[in-house]
């Protein structure tokens, strides 16, 4: 490696960047193919580009921090601050959606029938599977933290375990939340109720799965003993999301779910 008199990280030429913006422009093409023409080939070949730059380009991340060294503790702190700076984002994003459910919540126009929910609808009951799905995040919660204690602690057989147990809790609730969604007794198209309930708990469940993937390859990263005590930001970036995740959840349960029904 060549000798540098700076703690900071100047990252090689890369085609990722550039080719996953292609590909991700294509599938947005590709979206809007399968809902006017009802043909997904385009959104398909599109999402199989995108995993596949994906994991090349993680590849390329994780052999410059963990193989070569180059994420110094100036680069680490930069990476926590941009992932502090990507969930604000993320928190107000959801704020949006939040603040067109009370809109439409709190002051039902004529045509909802001045009523919340709109006449016609049948809400889920909260006590039920949105009730499960809290208790499997929160347990979730739970187990992120136990894994992200025992990596410090440097005890892999527990953050391993405990890792692996956030992963399936975390496709186990979008398991329900799919089993949900082909239940429900109202569609997208049904008023500003079902326009905002999908938007929010949608948007949310692909947050679940952003998060369970991002947890499924720490996973893989932990059995491969890249995580230590003192090198373990990329567990710690997916565990803040998680939480991220989870709190989102909580406030989603008690406006729309419980309190909207």
């Amino acid at each position: 490696m060549v000798q540098k008199n700076h703690p900071f990280h100047l990252v090689d030429k890369s085609p990722w960047p550039l080719l996953s913006s292609m590909s991700t422009f294509s599938m947005m093409m590709g979206l809007i193919k399968w809902f006017h023409f009802h043909e997904n080939n385009l959104m398909m070949l599109s999402m199989i580009t995108n995993l596949l730059i994906m994991y090349q380009w993680w590849r390329d991340v994780i052999r410059e921090s963990t193989f070569q060294g180059l994420h110094t503790l100036k680069v680490t702190l930069g990476l926590r601050w941009g992932m502090i700076l990507f969930i604000t984002s993320e928190v107000f994003f959801f704020f949006t959606f939040f603040w067109a459910f009370f809109h439409a919540s709190l002051s039902p126009s004529i045509e909802l029938g001045l009523n919340w929910p709109p006449k016609g609808i049948h809400p889920f009951n909260p006590l039920e599977i949105p009730l499960l799905n809290t208790m499997i995040l929160l347990s979730s919660g739970i187990t992120i933290s136990w894994s992200h204690h025992s990596i410090m602690e440097n005890n892999y057989t527990q953050a391993l375990q405990s890792l692996a147990l956030t992963t399936i809790l975390g496709f186990y609730f979008t398991l329900l939340q799919g089993f949900e969604y082909i239940e429900a007794p109202f569609t997208i198209a049904d008023s500003i109720y079902g326009s905002t309930f999908f938007m929010t708990t949608g948007l949310h469940g692909l947050h679940v799965i952003i998060g369970s993937t991002f947890l499924m390859i720490c996973l893989i990263r932990l059995y491969l003993n890249h995580f230590s005590s003192n090198h373990y930001f990329g567990f710690e970036a997916a565990a803040w999301y998680w939480h991220f995740v989870d709190v989102v959840w909580l406030f989603l349960y008690i406006s729309i779910y419980w309190w909207g029904s």
